[in-house]
């Protein structure tokens, strides 16, 4: 399964999570209900990933955690705000090109229309 593919069926449960919940929930609400019909459909899932910052041939912990990584290759950044910022998509750009990762999806569920708040960020994805 490609990022593609992977990223169909994490739109299809964002949907799912969104539609059963609504908005208004803490971030870590979302993020545990999401990881689980992630996993209920298949897919790989981790949570709270350690994303280390390599500098001077050091592997250095800075804090940095992915809210989800499915099967290895996309990342998924949850927020659950009033109005995403330039800093939200910045924050995934960014830890696209810390992990080496292709694809990430950025979602806010604290939104109105769910359809117009998620949005794929990529890192020499064709």
């Amino acid at each position: 399964m490609d990022e593609n593919d992977i990223s169909y069926q994490i739109r299809g449960a964002i949907f799912t999570v969104y539609n059963a919940l609504g908005p208004g929930l803490l971030e870590s609400a979302y993020e545990i209900v999401l990881a689980h019909v992630l996993i209920k459909n298949g897919l790989e899932v981790k949570r709270q990933v350690q994303l280390p910052i390599f500098f001077d041939d050091e592997e250095l912990d800075a804090g940095y955690r992915l809210d989800l990584l499915v099967n290895d290759r996309v990342i998924v950044e949850i927020k659950s705000v009033e109005i995403l910022g330039p800093v939200h998509h910045k924050q995934v750009l960014t830890y696209l090109k810390l992990s080496g990762l292709k694809l990430g999806i950025l979602v806010n569920f604290n939104a109105s229309d769910i359809s117009q708040s998620i949005h794929r960020k990529v890192n020499g994805l064709l």
